[in-house]
């Protein structure tokens, strides 16, 4: 048995454009699959890692320092609206 889909070719095409696909059979496939990707991490963030407090902190290596890391990032153009 054969389906038909009915696929706006407008928004299909804007697609295949931005994203650089090579066909439509591409980039609905790609889109299918980041669908499913979200999906998923939606449902991570909601169910989280399962672990206990205690096994979070002690899955962070003590001596992490998140500004240390920073510094090694470039500052942005003074003025810019980036906040970091």
């Amino acid at each position: 048995m054969k389906m038909t889909m009915h696929i706006d070719e407008d928004l299909l095409d804007e697609v295949i454009r931005e994203y650089g696909f090579a066909s439509k059979t591409e980039a609905v496939e790609r889109s299918l699959r980041e669908m499913c990707r979200r999906s998923r991490l939606r449902r991570f963030l909601s169910e989280g890692l399962g672990l206990t407090p205690e096994e979070m902190i002690a899955s962070t290596d003590p001596n992490y320092d998140p500004q240390t890391l920073r510094v090694a990032e470039p500052s942005p153009p003074y003025g810019s609206s980036d906040s970091r």
